[in-house]
């Protein structure tokens, strides 16, 4: 099949296949006569596992190595379950920094008299000198 019907099975965009290649996530397709690439079941498997790492926030370098694991049949399950803890933890530090830094803009908002004077507390936080 070629990259757009790959694309469309596997819910990866043909510029994200593409860069994929480039990187050495996945090995380069081999290309038809034609100079088109040339994809089959196995690349969109594999084009499938990497969305899925992507929207559960995996990172392309432990892509890579879940891809390894997941290729090496003698593979410890420890070792995949150490990197999906490791991503949980740091998805939960993320999510206590957006959490912060929604608090923050609710309460310059409420703050914000929101009316035609130029004051402005939200424009004050974001000039101050303060980190």
């Amino acid at each position: 099949m070629n990259i757009g019907q790959a694309s469309k099975q596997s819910g990866v965009s043909q510029r994200m296949i593409r860069h994929y290649e480039a990187i050495g996530l996945i090995p380069k397709a081999a290309r038809r006569d034609s100079g088109y690439r040339d994809y089959d079941d196995k690349d969109v498997h594999t084009l499938r596992f990497i969305r899925r790492a992507r929207d559960l926030g995996f990172p392309i370098e432990e892509i890579g190595q879940l891809l390894a694991l997941w290729q090496d049949k003698a593979r410890a399950s420890a070792d995949v379950k150490a990197l999906a803890i490791a991503r949980a933890d740091e998805l939960k530090r993320k999510e206590r920094e957006i959490q912060a830094m929604r608090r923050s803009l609710e309460t310059l908002a409420r703050e914000c008299h929101g009316d035609n004077r130029p004051d402005c507390p939200i424009l004050v936080e974001l000039a101050s000198e303060q980190q």
